[in-house]
């Protein structure tokens, strides 16, 4: 076995690495260097399979590898973002916050985030009907919602003043508690989801990747990172603006 048989699974290890340190950070309260760790993992998720498709390299144990790996970055830490959320909530205001103190069970709500990743994976690595599109949101993007949350919140602060309003929504448990559930049912949803895989370069077939694209450059000059939520937003409309229009979408 040649070095070159190797690199997508070192690439996939960096990713499962990404993952642990973002883990470590979050407990120390370092949301912001969490989430710059998510999205260098999600840099390596996505050249993981690129290098294996480029060396035609694929096997069995860099496939199950590489659901490990997104099972802890994408998977556990999504989970600990909102749970962690929820906990500086519910103790940053407790007058407000009486349902979450007298039922604190209520703040393990997150953990169905991690338990829906893992059917999500395992359907993923199961479905054929999964090759060129996705069905359900990939557990990527969705950690990415999730995990820009806090740096938004802290962003707002620096910004403007300690009590922003955009942080007072986010920093409501109850709203975390909906965008929790939501979110990890949309991961088993059976909602044809656009894949960024190109077999041409063509507008036509590819409108709605290159329109997604397109805007989400246009957001990320402007706004820069703080623009991630509003891109999976987008992301999920525009998949079902397609699914409406393609019954059998060649995504």
């Amino acid at each position: 076995m040649t070095i070159k048989h190797h690199i997508p699974n070192l690439l996939t290890c960096c990713n499962l690495l990404c993952g642990v340190l973002a883990i470590i950070h979050l407990f120390q309260n370092e949301f912001t260097i969490a989430f710059y760790l998510i999205l260098i993992a999600g840099v390596f998720d996505f050249f993981d399979g690129f290098a294996a498709r480029m060396l035609k390299v694929h096997s069995v144990i860099g496939k199950d590898l590489d659901s490990l790996a997104d099972m802890v970055t994408f998977g556990i830490v999504p989970s600990l973002v909102m749970y962690l959320l929820i906990k500086i909530a519910v103790f940053s205001n407790s007058t407000e916050n009486m349902l979450f103190i007298k039922y604190p069970i209520l703040m393990y709500i997150p953990l169905i985030i991690a338990a829906l990743s893992a059917v999500r994976l395992a359907k993923f690595n199961n479905d054929t009907r999964q090759m060129e599109y996705f069905i359900g949101l990939n557990t990527p993007s969705n950690t990415f919602l999730i995990a820009s949350l806090p740096f938004i919140i802290q962003l707002q602060n620096n910004l403007t003043y300690p009590e922003s309003v955009l942080s007072h929504i986010i920093l409501n448990p109850i709203n975390l508690c909906i965008l929790s559930i939501l979110s990890a049912l949309l991961l088993v949803s059976e909602i044809p989801m656009l894949s960024l895989k190109f077999k041409t370069f063509g507008w036509q077939g590819n409108q709605f990747k290159w329109l997604l694209l397109s805007l989400s450059l246009v957001g990320l000059i402007c706004f820069q990172l703080a623009v991630i939520p509003l891109i999976i937003i987008l992301y999920i409309v525009l998949s079902i603006i397609n699914n409406m229009f393609f019954r059998n979408p060649s995504l």
